[in-house]
């Protein structure tokens, strides 16, 4: 009787799974933050399965480049569009109506922009906390609010949210990124069930650490040198960061599903689960790991991650790492590209092991 319960289950869930199932090709996909690491890796994943993509950011010559980038796959209907998604359209923000001039109605809105700020609370001001809020919390608001009007009189479309695991476990150093992951968490459940009646599917994505670069357009407060470096060592260990083209996969996987939501890499499925049951214990556990972060140091203005160096040497962090290094040597180019090699494969043979012990 239990097995045939549980064939029962299983059947409806993938009858489920198959009715809601949203195919991308020629849908009209928009990502924010579009012009590098996931939202780049998004953009040309949604291309090659024949979405039209539409990539916002605020820098119009980053835009070029981005676009130039996901060309020469050959595949797919790339446009740019340029705009701070941190500003209402009314301020020149966030406005579907270009996209949707030249691509049509918006079957995918995919809010990725977001900023960081790394340090200790004691150097982070209310300006900090208010310009994460502004990027990570406002941003993806102003281009839902701009794009529902589209999407409601259709009956269908996805909403896609990246979050973060910060924004389910507040981790030290890191309280105004957090903080706005937090309420960014809490709109998407939210939306979540007041658009699903609507055939409006929100996903909520909170990945933990991706192998993306981020370190570098992060700003770093307080002993800023020191902070970049623990903070790129976590980014950078294959077994607690995840692969961007992996990432990429599992994401565009939810939003053909219709999946209410998604945590990325076996550390942050950890973290989540243990948090939900022990919620004290996590606190008290990071409580000990502040301990071990760089301590406060005032009056520092923050500084972004291209410009900070690591106070250890760290050969995957290499050159890249050093600002105003020159041209890396041959011998340096293949002994990182092949570390890079090495620590995905690791990386992604990790995760599924893992995966695998789960599932049993």
């Amino acid at each position: 009787m239990d097995t045939r319960r549980c064939a029962r289950q299983r059947g409806g869930r993938a009858l489920g799974r198959w009715l809601t199932r949203f195919d991308l090709r020629n849908r009209t996909v928009l990502i924010t933050g579009g012009t590098r690491g996931l939202g780049l890796e998004l953009a040309r994943q949604a291309g090659l399965a024949g979405a039209r993509v539409a990539i916002c950011g605020r820098d119009s010559d980053t835009l070029a480049r981005a676009r130039e980038s996901l060309s020469q796959d050959g595949r797919g209907r790339h446009w740019r569009l340029t705009c701070d998604v941190s500003r209402s359209p009314a301020g020149g923000g966030a406005d579907s109506a270009p996209c949707t001039a030249s691509f049509g109605p918006i079957d995918v809105l995919i809010n990725n922009a977001g900023m960081v700020d790394v340090g200790p609370v004691g150097v982070m001001t209310a300006a900090d906390f208010e310009r994460d809020m502004a990027t990570n919390f406002w941003g993806p608001l102003n281009v839902i609010l701009a794009v529902l009007p589209h999407m409601r009189p259709r009956g269908e479309g996805r909403i896609v949210n990246i979050a973060s695991i910060g924004g389910k476990v507040s981790v030290p150093h890191l309280l105004p990124y957090s903080s706005s992951k937090f309420a960014l968490v809490g709109l998407s459940e939210g939306l979540r069930a007041e658009l699903r009646a609507s055939g409006i599917l929100v996903t909520t994505v909170c990945p933990g650490l991706m192998r993306t670069g981020s370190p570098r357009h992060a700003t770093f407060k307080g002993r800023h040198d020191a902070e970049y470096t623990w903070f790129s060592l976590a980014d950078n260990l294959p077994l607690l960061s995840m692969d961007v083209e992996r990432a990429a996969r599992r994401i565009l996987n939810a939003v053909r599903h219709g999946n209410s939501h998604v945590v990325l890499s076996l550390p942050a499925k950890v973290a989540d689960k243990v948090h939900g049951l022990f919620p004290g214990l996590t606190s008290d556990a990071l409580g000990l790991a502040n301990r071990l972060l760089p301590a406060r140091r005032a009056d520092e203005d923050g500084v972004e991650g291209q410009h900070c160096r690591p106070v250890v040497s760290v050969p995957w962090l290499g050159a890249r790492s050093r600002p105003g290094s020159g041209t890396a040597q041959p011998d340096q180019l293949r002994t990182g590209a092949e570390r890079k090699s090495i620590n995905r494969i690791v990386g992604t043979v990790g995760e599924r092991l893992a995966d695998a012990r789960l599932t049993r």
